[in-house]
This record gives structure tokens, sequence and C-alpha cells, in this order.
């Protein structure tokens, strides 16, 4: 389960990095919050 949600946060804040660089700068930044959160060391939303 820990691999499966790190593999979801990576992939969250690689999401948000290219919304960033494509111009969506909310919505790029709520995307590597919610990667930040939700990857280990973060506050996990399934703990």
């Amino acid at each position: 389960m820990a691999t499966l949600l790190w593999i979801i946060a990576v992939l969250l804040v690689i999401a948000g990095i290219v919304t960033l660089l494509r111009g969506g700068i909310l919505a790029g930044i709520v995307l590597i919050v919610l990667g930040l959160l939700i990857g280990p060391g973060g506050v996990s939303l399934f703990a």
C-alpha cells in the first residue's frame, strides 16, 4: 500500500509541475500539494 501511495504522489507532483509549466498556476499548486500530502513523509489521507 505504501508503494502505491508513493507512486500516486510522484505522479501528482509531476502532473503539477507540467501544469505549472503550461500556465495553470492554481491547478499546478493544488496537484503538487496533494502529492506532498499523500506521499511518504506527508500526512497520508489513508492512514
